[in-house]
Parts: C-alpha cells; structure tokens; sequence
C-alpha cells in the first residue's frame, strides 16, 4: 500500500496584506507632518505671531469706531494668505529635498492617495488659520470695547465663507507650485514672485490691462473680502484660478506620479 504526499500550497502558508491605511489617517500623518519639521513649527507661530500683532496695531493706532470685529478680522487674511502657502510648499516638497520620498511611497505605493492626504492636510491647516484670525478678532474686539472702542461684533456670514474660500485658495495654489517644480526654493520664489511680475506688467502695460482684469489674482481674489461679490467678479476669479491654481496643480499631479523615486 503506497501513501501520497501532498504538497502545501503555497497560498496556505502567505500572510494577509497589511490593511491599507485610510485617507483620514493619511491626512493626520500629514498633519503632524506639517509641524514636525523646524521650518514648519516656525511658520505656523510666525502667522499666529502676525495675526495678533496685526490687532494690537489696530488697538493702538486706528480710530476708536473702525475697531469693531470684521475690521480686527479682515487685515489678519492678508499676512497669513502670503505665508500659509509657503507651509503647503513644505509639505510636497519636503518629501523630495529631505529624501523622505523612498519611505513614504514604499510605505504608500499609491501616490495618489498621498497626494490626496496632503491636499487635505493644507486645506484643513488654511481653515484653521480663519479660525486663528476670528479668535485673535474676538481678543481684540473684547478689548476695544472695554478701552472705549467700537467694539461692536456686527459681522456678515457670507465674509467667513469667502475668507475660508480666500485663504484654501491661497494655500492650494502653493501647493500647485509645489507639485509642478519639486524644489522647495524654486517654488517659494515661483509663487512669491511670478503673480507679482504679471501683475506689475498689467499696470505698466496698457495692452495687458484688458488681460489683468481676468488674469491677476491680486485683482481678482480682492472682492473675496468684501461680503459680496458679483457674479462678474465671480467669472474673473474663476478664470484666473484656472492659471494660476488649476494648472500647476493638475501639470504638478502628472509630474509627482511619474517622477522616479531615487
């Protein structure tokens, strides 16, 4: 009588794949990536550090009926959308300049989904620097009105909407520039500077003013601080955000999916 002997399957014997990690916890690893780094931590304090300095201004120096909330509130937009997009600019390109990238795709081969995750991140950093600003607006309303200010709290709705609008904007159009150039200078310098020199041509040159209107984001993000906006107004925004948000981000996407990791 002869016995047979079967041969494990090679199947019975292989681990499960590890559960693939989840958009929410992508998003939080690249949250506390975003205050990891020196540069960083350095920045986030720099635009809260701004934002309080900007109303202690106002305390001391504007006139007792301009202090009131929306006018506390207003001027702390301005600072932080310059500095909140360089904090998306780290956040994309970090993974390149300090050659993190290798572990971060092996971990995550899917770069889509990190992509996705840091999108996310800055979007919900951005959200809470308004939050920032009305805390920082309340601070100092609460104070004017106990030091003979105005210190009245009207304040219209549609100007929070458009302030949130007005700062992910911001933070997704340096994001873009991240993407598209992948080195942290060039992409700070790129999105410092190229708006600026567009926008300085469109007023020196009379045939590009036409132009500028659609085209200048200084132009066109401007209404996004008033509580209403046109629909006009809305058509010129949406032009220029096709330029200057739109297209690095989408051109930066195709160039971060297909760049080999070394």
């Amino acid at each position: 009588m002869s016995t047979t002997t079967t041969a494990p399957s090679a199947t019975a014997h292989r681990r499960p794949d590890p559960p693939r990690p989840s958009l929410v916890r992508l998003t939080g690893v690249e949250l506390r990536k975003l205050v990891d780094t020196r540069a960083g931590l350095w920045l986030l304090i720099t635009i809260g550090l701004l934002a309080a300095a900007i109303v202690v201004v106002q305390l001391v120096w504007a006139p007792d009926a301009e202090q009131d909330f929306a006018n506390f509130f207003l001027p702390t937009l301005l600072p932080v959308g310059v500095l909140l997009p360089v904090l998306g600019i780290l956040s994309v390109t970090g993974e390149w300049s300090q050659r993190t990238a290798l572990t971060t795709f092996a971990l995550v081969p899917r770069r889509g989904r990190v992509i996705a995750a840091k999108l996310a991140a800055t979007v919900l950093a951005a959200l809470a620097s308004v939050l920032v600003g009305l805390a920082v607006a309340a601070v100092g309303t609460l104070v004017a009105g106990a030091t003979g200010g105005a210190g009245t709290w009207r304040f219209e709705g549609t100007l929070l909407l458009h302030a949130a609008l007005f700062q992910v904007i911001n933070v997704l159009m340096g994001v873009g520039f991240g993407l598209l150039l992948l080195n942290t200078p060039l992409a700070i310098v790129g999105y410092l500077v190229l708006p600026i020199i567009w926008s300085v041509l469109g007023g020196m040159i009379r045939s590009l003013s036409g132009p500028a209107g659609w085209l200048d984001t200084a132009r066109t993000m401007e209404p996004l601080l008033t509580p209403d906006v046109t629909a006009g107004q809305w058509a010129r925004l949406g032009v220029s955000l096709l330029v200057w948000l739109v297209a690095p981000l989408v051109a930066g996407l195709i160039r971060t999916l297909r760049r080999e990791v070394s």
